[in-house]
């Protein structure tokens, strides 16, 4: 095995090459492994990002799991649930949960003098963890959020801001239908910007009290109840969702109203479907940068067997089998394998990296959603394609070897 290893290096590493076909043809070959490689990870690494930073974003409105009224479920409407402290204790206490959030919803319009916009206020108390409104705020402060009293402070999006000429520090009316139109004046405190269009054009963000006076419920009660998770994969929520069903399916309030647990993949089944489809362009990505890179290594492997029959007669003559030969080519093929990985794993890594602390190449975020190309490096992922990728090379690598049994040292050395 050593002597097989040590001619197969020999072949790698032999300098008086250079006037030959099979130079070039190696030189394509490791470069379409390289390549191939460095846009599988690329694939991976942009993929993933934007799955996580979509999720991330509609997270962000949601929670990854809500505590909602039974009829909430299967109405455009939203009906009211007690979520009192009592509540908010007990499902603080689920494993897996990170905090329990009031929230209430109410639709309104607002109106300037030149515009109007129909919205859905989204009413949060103290509890509400502002770290992702913080992350998107771009313009003034957050509203001082609360459940026994009002600032009448809002927080609007960038969409709704341009659509209706606001600004920080601005007033505007808003307009509230039930059975009689109802009419407040907020106070735009802030701006924020996620790029998540069917959220941004729709919701606004303001006190629970707010939403839960309008709505005419009791002091106890609101829309539901927002859930933060420690494990936001889709696992870690079926599983905290599961022992949420458990503990609060089917029970009532002492207003009648039925509690119902769900995730918030339930709750937006067409976003997150669409996330999922991104994994089978992914699949086909890496099966034709694969199957490239294997056909340019087949096809230097071919080249360089047919000029070394000589070579392979002579290893003959002198009587090595053809499973020596063979493995000899397998080994070469296998250097030529990795030193293509090695380039394509810097290569990919690198630009990856690259994007992911400069946000160098930006989009469009009306069509992406996103400012610039999301990055997110799963290195154990990372690690597990190279090794499948050296390893499937290898062993398609066999084919061509089997070219060595059909050189026979007679015909070669009459033709020499």
């Amino acid at each position: 095995m050593r002597q097989k290893l040590f001619i197969a290096r020999r072949l790698f590493g032999h300098r008086e090459d250079a006037g030959r076909v099979s130079r070039p043809a190696i030189t394509i070959a490791v470069c379409g492994v390289a390549v191939g490689l460095a846009i599988m990870i690329l694939s991976v690494c942009i993929v993933l990002g934007f799955k996580d930073e979509i999720r991330n974003k509609v997270m962000g409105f949601g929670g990854q799991a809500q505590i909602l009224n039974y009829e909430s479920l299967y109405n455009s409407e939203s009906f009211p649930v007690v979520v009192d402290e009592t509540m908010l204790l007990r499902l603080s206490r689920v494993p897996g949960v990170v905090n329990v959030q009031r929230f209430c919803t109410k639709a309104g319009m607002l109106k300037t003098n030149d515009s109007f916009n129909g919205v859905m206020f989204h009413g949060v108390a103290e509890e509400y963890d502002t770290v992702f409104l913080a992350e998107h705020l771009v313009e003034g402060v957050l509203p001082q959020f609360r459940a026994d009293t009002t600032g009448n402070q809002i927080l609007i999006s960038r969409i709704q801001a341009s659509k209706l000429g606001l600004s920080v520090g601005d007033k505007v009316y808003t307009y509230f239908f039930n059975e009689t139109a109802r009419v407040r004046r907020f106070n735009v405190v802030g701006i924020y910007d996620t790029h998540l269009t069917d959220f941004d054009q729709n919701i606004v963000f303001t006190d629970l009290y707010v939403c839960r006076k309008l709505n005419g419920w009791e002091s106890d009660q609101c829309s539901g109840a927002e859930l933060l998770l420690a494990d936001k994969t889709d696992d870690g929520i079926n599983k905290v969702v599961k022992s949420l069903i458990g503990i609060v399916n089917r029970t009532t309030d002492h207003y009648g109203a039925t509690y119902s647990a769900t995730a918030i993949t339930e709750l937006y089944p067409g976003i997150f479907a669409w996330l999922s489809l991104l994994d089978t362009n992914v699949w086909v990505i890496l099966v034709l940068m694969l199957g490239i890179g294997l056909f340019t290594m087949i096809s230097g492997i071919l080249i360089v067997i047919l000029e070394r029959t000589s070579f392979i007669a002579i290893m003959k003559s002198i009587g090595a089998p053809d499973s020596a030969l063979r493995t000899i080519f397998l080994n070469f093929g296998a250097m030529l394998v990795g030193r293509g990985i090695i380039y394509g794993s810097l290569f990919g890594v690198g630009l990856a990296l690259l994007q992911g602390y400069s946000g160098l190449v930006h989009l469009d975020p009306a069509t992406y959603y996103v400012e610039s190309v999301p990055i997110k490096i799963p290195w154990l992922l990372i690690g597990l394609l190279v090794l499948v990728t050296f390893l499937i090379s290898v062993i398609v690598l066999i084919i061509p070897t089997m070219l060595v049994s059909r050189i026979h040292p007679a015909q070669v050395m009459r033709f020499e």
